[in-house]
């Protein structure tokens, strides 16, 4: 599927799930929209999560990657989609510790020196998931890169370049309103 075709088909599959609302939103940035890009719904559609997962492996295909990552909760079906596509091991992010059982922030393998392609729903600021690419490099591993599905081209792109790391969205909002 070539690029073009790829970003189409998986515009087409958001709107198809409904995950492009419109309203009044407070989004997790706290700023105010006019519009929500759902994407917890468009995972939990098969359809478009396989969509999703195509297109992020056919724009990672030939990057150097060990491993695919996804903070818990949104993160999680997206960077498992990605892992089975792609055929690359998955690691998951916590938000905190947890402080039972094995205990940790992450579940999944990887050692210092490890390169971690996150997975990120949607892009606003780029707050969410800066606190997770802190945690990965405090372990060791390296990430330079985020995929995000839909980024709202809000300051994301900018605040992920500051801390040396390129944000690669699927689509952006503009492309969807």
């Amino acid at each position: 599927m070539s690029e073009g075709n790829g970003k189409r088909a998986l515009i087409d599959a958001l709107k198809a799930c409904g995950a492009v609302k419109f309203g009044d939103f407070t989004l997790a940035s706290g700023k105010k929209s006019t519009y929500y890009i759902d994407i917890k719904k468009a995972s939990t559609d098969p359809a478009t999560l396989k969509v999703i997962a195509k297109e992020a492996s056919r724009v990672i295909k030939g990057l150097e990657i060990d491993a695919v990552g996804g903070v818990v909760l949104g993160g999680v079906p997206l960077a498992t989609a990605v892992s089975l596509e792609a055929n690359l091991p998955l690691v998951l992010i916590r938000k905190s510790e947890k402080g039972y059982g094995t205990g940790g922030r992450f579940v999944g393998d990887f050692h210092a020196g490890s390169k971690i392609l996150l997975l990120e729903d949607v892009t606003t600021s780029g707050g969410s998931v800066k606190d997770a690419i802190e945690a990965i490099r405090e372990a060791g591993a390296v990430v330079d890169r985020v995929i995000t599905v839909v980024d709202r081209d809000s300051g994301a792109e900018k605040s992920l370049s500051d801390i040396g790391v390129k944000l690669v969205p699927l689509v952006r909002a503009s492309d969807l309103i």
